[in-house]
């Protein structure tokens, strides 16, 4: 099945891009890990906060914190189409580097995703 691709772009032949299904879960965690609760209408509940904590002093306690925001986040925006098995959270120097190790519900295909937060 194809979807929109995240972020939104036009793709070589001039038409809107289009992703697949793995793809489209790997969009769909990062926009839930992305997008502040509170900034989109109609949900305000949508989102992890993960943004605001990249001002925060970077320690293992801010990453734990993380964690546990991360997996809950998931776990209710896309329950219902992914299994969270492990998120991760590593401080590097001014990065915090989150990945999702998930199952797809619908054929249990296991995957693992990274994302970075802060100054490169």
């Amino acid at each position: 099945m194809s979807h929109l691709d995240f972020p939104y772009r036009i793709d070589g032949r001039g038409r809107t891009a289009a992703t697949g299904d793995a793809d489209h879960l790997r969009d769909l965690i990062e926009q839930v890990l992305f997008t502040s609760p509170g900034e989109r209408v109609m949900r305000p509940d949508f989102g992890s906060g993960l943004q605001a904590l990249v001002f925060e002093p970077n320690s293992t306690a801010l990453a734990a914190t993380t964690q546990a925001l991360v997996q809950a986040s998931l776990q209710q925006h896309l329950g219902h189409l992914i299994a969270v098995g492990e998120v991760r959270v590593e401080p590097v120097e001014s990065v915090l580097r989150v990945s999702v190790r998930y199952a797809v519900l619908r054929d249990g295909t296991a995957h693992t995703a990274t994302f970075s937060t802060g100054a490169p």
